[in-house]
């Protein structure tokens, strides 16, 4: 996803959007230790998405 894909969320959809990402995370950690992994380009992805909303996150709560 983009920025523009996050924008017009609110901040507490950003946070739910972020715990989503994160469990997400935590289940393909998973999956690699158990070597069920295909998709191993999801990590960069997730990671970066979730970056992206602590940024938005932080520009919500400055205003």
């Amino acid at each position: 996803m983009k920025n523009k894909d996050f924008i017009n969320l609110t901040y507490q959809e950003i946070c739910q959007k972020e715990m989503e990402l994160r469990d997400e995370l935590i289940r393909l950690k998973l999956k690699r230790k158990i070597g069920q992994l295909e998709k191993t380009h999801r990590f960069s992805e997730i990671r970066r998405n979730i970056a992206r909303l602590m940024g938005l996150k932080s520009r919500q709560s400055k205003d």
